[in-house]
């Protein structure tokens, strides 16, 4: 009785002959996609507590290179899967911030030679996927992921129950992360219990955001040229490579196929929600959305068939429901559908806050007003009040800077600075030319040394956040 009992488990269930494993020829052929637990603890933005996160990444089986990933709070959803696969297929650009050697450089152009072109080069390589390796989880096998995978082609094969070994570059990659990474953070909880400080939750110090950016720059500067015990060519067995190295043998072997990223690309792996066109426009879980687009269709059948016919998909983003998208079957166009509320919203609004607030203002007695309980509910969570757990959930997901899938170009109108009527009427008389600012505004004759003084009464503040009726 040595080792753990998850240790026991795993050993008493492995079969009796050798481990079969897949073999990949070339990058991209095999993908695997794995979600795991974070070992350290992050802080949401709404309350500033601390909060459990995950990991999905997509690792090519072939070079062992991470090809996108995602850090979610509490857990993972299809429509975040739907985003790692979209990363695989156009990588981010690194920031500026990162090392020259943190870029993904031009495959077959000498990295000495000199480029004028603007824009920065891709963190992680473009390996479109042929066939994705994922477990049973509800987010693998959703029907969002499942229809995107079936517009762009990539076959689906699920792993065995309970077998691990299956993903077994994924897990490897997870524990050298942990090692390498994670152990040296703020907030480090360990793998288990036994592993684990005393209030490490009152470490947690970084945003979700910024995790996820350390852990990419930790893959693009270490991770990525590191060498890898599991990779090996048939011709130098022997040889040590990183899996940036062993991507470019693969490339040089196989060739490069990527897909024309075109910035509408984005809205094929958004969710697909069939539906009729009605003289009001189209409903979606209760919220209309209308256009100048539906002008030609409305009270009409749409040409698609199958399942589905007479009906129009309209693509919807849950993270963010203020809008949809229609595509127009004549040209191919893209065209936006404001939700009849959304000039309420200035920030993202997801579904489940949407289904949320429903519920809150069906509470109330009466004739639910939503407008009103979405107005209640986004104050109460700018000004960081969650009256539970859910809503700590659906606030911290909101709160995140960056949506699961990227905004398209284009698709939102910039914001117009308000008009100035001093600017409008001219010039006062007493302007005189050449003044191009306003004197700043002055303050009062407080030494910046007071400021930070400590009162000599210990009460002073006592009911500084005294709520008031």
């Amino acid at each position: 009785m040595k080792g753990s009992a998850k240790g026991r488990r795993s050993i008493a269930d492995r079969p009796k002959g050798a481990y079969g494993r897949l073999r990949a020829t070339r990058p991209g052929e095999y993908v695997v996609l794995d979600t795991q637990n974070l070992d350290v603890f992050a802080m949401e933005p709404v309350t500033c507590r601390w909060t459990a996160v995950q990991l999905t990444v997509a690792q090519d089986l072939f070079t062992r290179c991470v090809t996108a990933l995602r850090v979610t709070p509490v857990s993972t959803k299809a429509v975040d899967v739907a985003g790692l696969l979209y990363d695989t297929v156009v990588p981010r650009p690194a920031p500026q911030s990162w090392p020259a050697e943190a870029s993904w450089p031009y495959h077959g152009v000498p990295q000495h030679l000199a480029f004028t072109e603007d824009g920065q080069l891709a963190t992680m390589p473009a390996c479109p996927p042929e066939t994705l390796v994922v477990d049973h989880g509800k987010a693998f096998l959703s029907a969002h992921v499942i229809s995107v995978c079936t517009r762009l082609g990539i076959s689906i094969q699920p792993a065995q129950p309970r077998k691990p070994t299956d993903k077994l570059t994924c897990e490897r990659f997870f524990k050298t992360l942990r090692e390498g990474l994670i152990q040296h953070l703020p907030a480090y909880k360990g793998p288990d219990v036994y592993s684990r400080g005393e209030n490490v939750e009152d470490a947690a110090f970084y945003y979700l955001h910024e995790l996820e950016d350390i852990i990419r720059e930790w893959i693009a500067v270490v991770y990525h040229r590191g060498p890898c015990d599991g990779l090996a060519v048939p011709e130098w067995p022997r040889l040590r490579l990183s899996p940036a190295q062993m991507h470019e043998v693969g490339i040089a072997k196989a060739g490069l196929l990527r897909i024309p990223a075109a910035p509408e690309l984005a809205y094929e792996f958004l969710q697909a929600r069939w539906r009729t066109i009605q003289h009001y426009g189209v409903e979606v879980d209760g919220l209309r959305y209308n256009g100048d687009a539906l002008n030609h269709y409305r009270n009409s059948q749409s040409p698609y068939g199958g399942v589905h016919a007479g009906k129009w998909p309209v693509r919807v983003n849950p993270d963010d429901v203020r809008h949809a998208w229609l595509q127009d079957p004549d040209d191919g166009s893209w065209h936006r559908l404001d939700w009849e509320h959304a000039a309420g919203l200035g920030t993202p609004f997801s579904a489940e806050a949407a289904l949320h607030a429903r519920r809150l203002a069906a509470r109330s007695g009466g004739w639910p007003d939503q407008p009103r309980a979405l107005e209640e509910l986004l104050a109460r969570w700018d000004q960081g009040i969650v009256t539970g757990r859910r809503e700590r959930r659906m606030a911290a997901r909101l709160a995140a800077e960056r949506a699961a899938l990227p905004a398209v170009p284009g698709a939102y109108p910039a914001p117009q600075p308000a008009a100035d009527p001093d600017a409008e009427a001219g010039p006062g008389p007493g302007h005189q030319p050449g003044d191009g600012a306003e004197p700043p505004a002055a303050g009062d004759d407080d030494d910046p040394a007071e400021i930070f003084d400590e009162p000599e009464d210990d009460g002073f503040y006592a009911d500084a956040f005294e709520v008031l009726e």
